[in-house]
């Protein structure tokens, strides 16, 4: 045992940190008490794009270990890696319900999508890229996409319903499953807003459990989740769409958004900024490790920031985190009987915790503020996180030009632009 003690703090330079195993240990559990949920969560999202439920939380768990691994053997840094609910989102409703693609194809989308951004990420032209791209553009790509996510979340709910000739609208509050999803909903947020750890997990057992009370369980006619299934998805990615400028369009737009997300999780997280460079690098890696896993794209986890409270320096916290994640497949088949009243809620709140950017947009200037608020609508509205971010991306130098101030835009920004403008008119032919 002594050796071993040894060989951490050698690998992970605990002392340099200020930090002991037994304290990076207990944040890595903490870390992983509070983000398990992304197993329940980001599986039920997956399976929205065909790919069995069964396989989905096999890969969700295995993609959250290997990339917070690589987190914490790579950059040392004790930032636990999930796979993104905004990606998945992307994944499910983009990719493949909205541009037609095979979830096999889609794979192949995400797996060139961390390609490009590991050419960014090991060189230093992403530097300059993140630099031209707006500050204010990416605080409403974070915001628009928790909107998107509420909405699914209250749709998966039941809250919301087709509303004929108005589209949407609000279900009869009276419905069985209606009240589940609001009641689970009143439990997670007061338990978040008490910064109760595992707050999300919490309210999913608790939202499952009335549920089972009131006869609403879930896993009717779903299979369990099995490693047997798994075999079908693990290494199932396509790259027969890879000559066409639909493919480039969407791997272009799913690999902006990961560095946007990352770009300012990373920061805001990492209690050594110096860590930054090697942390998106591993990050990139992380998302082609989960595309050959079968898996959605792989973020820097929010809920890293209860670990890190918790005493967490180190990539040892994330190294532990990510072998919680590996070993948590042993209780996967519990998965499929969760009901989405239990799940709805959290994607809801999530949602929510994303729009906390938006006060750092300058709405007092429009040049800003027009470009962005496009991006906010048109995310949730055209149900498409690319046409949203594309339409924010083009009309910012073209309003900065219409208000004389063409010079404030990037050279990368109007290359950018260009390429989603090129995006637009592929589809109009």
């Amino acid at each position: 045992m002594g050796s071993v003690k040894r060989t951490l703090e050698r690998q992970f330079d605990l002392q340099a940190h200020g930090t002991t195993v037994r304290r990076e240990v207990m944040a890595g559990l903490v870390s992983f008490v509070t983000g398990v949920h992304i197993v329940v969560v980001n599986a039920r999202l997956m399976a929205e794009a065909g790919i069995p439920l069964a396989a989905a939380s096999v890969a969700t768990a295995l993609a959250a270990g290997a990339g917070s691994l690589a987190m914490g053997l790579w950059a040392n840094a004790p930032l636990m890696m999930v796979t993104g609910l905004g990606d998945a989102a992307i994944f499910a409703f983009t990719l493949v319900q909205g541009m037609g693609l095979r979830w096999q194809d889609a794979l192949g989308v995400v797996a060139a999508a961390g390609l490009l951004c590991a050419a960014l990420a090991f060189s230093p032209a992403v530097h300059g890229l993140l630099r031209g791209i707006p500050a204010s553009l990416k605080a409403a790509t974070s915001a628009g996409i928790g909107l998107f996510l509420a909405f699914i979340g209250l749709r998966q709910g039941g809250v919301i319903v087709s509303g004929g000739a108005n589209l949407v609208a609000l279900a009869k509050l009276g419905e069985p499953a209606v009240v589940l999803t609001l009641v689970t909903l009143a439990v997670a947020v007061v338990l978040y807003v008490r910064r109760v750890p595992g707050a999300f997990l919490i309210s999913i057992a608790a939202g499952t459990l009335l549920a089972w009370v009131n006869g609403h369980a879930g896993g009717a006619g779903i299979e369990p989740p099995s490693l047997a299934a798994y075999a079908e998805v693990a290494g199932a990615l396509s790259l027969r769409r890879i000559a066409t400028l639909p493919f480039w369009a969407a791997t272009f737009s799913l690999a902006l958004v990961v560095l946007f997300e990352n770009l300012g999780l990373m920061y805001g997280l990492l209690p050594q900024k110096e860590k930054f460079p090697r942390a998106l690098q591993a990050t990139s890696l992380a998302v082609v490790t989960a595309s050959l896993l079968g898996g959605t794209p792989t973020v820097a986890a929010g809920e890293s920031a209860a670990g890190i409270a918790a005493g967490g320096r180190t990539g040892l916290t994330a190294v532990t985190a990510g072998v919680l994640f590996l070993a948590v497949l042993a209780a996967l088949p519990l998965v499929g009987l969760i009901p989405s009243s239990a799940v709805a809620p959290v994607l809801v709140l999530v949602g929510a915790l994303m729009c906390e950017p938006l006060r750092s947009i300058p709405f007092d200037d429009l040049t800003e503020a027009i470009p962005a608020f496009l991006v906010i609508l048109l995310i949730p509205l055209t149900f498409s996180v690319a046409d949203g971010i594309a339409f924010g991306l083009v009309s910012y130098p073209l309003v900065k030009a219409a208000a004389g101030r063409w010079r404030e835009v990037s050279p990368a920004m109007y290359a950018v632009a260009g390429l989603f403008l090129l995006y637009f008119v592929t589809r109009a032919i």
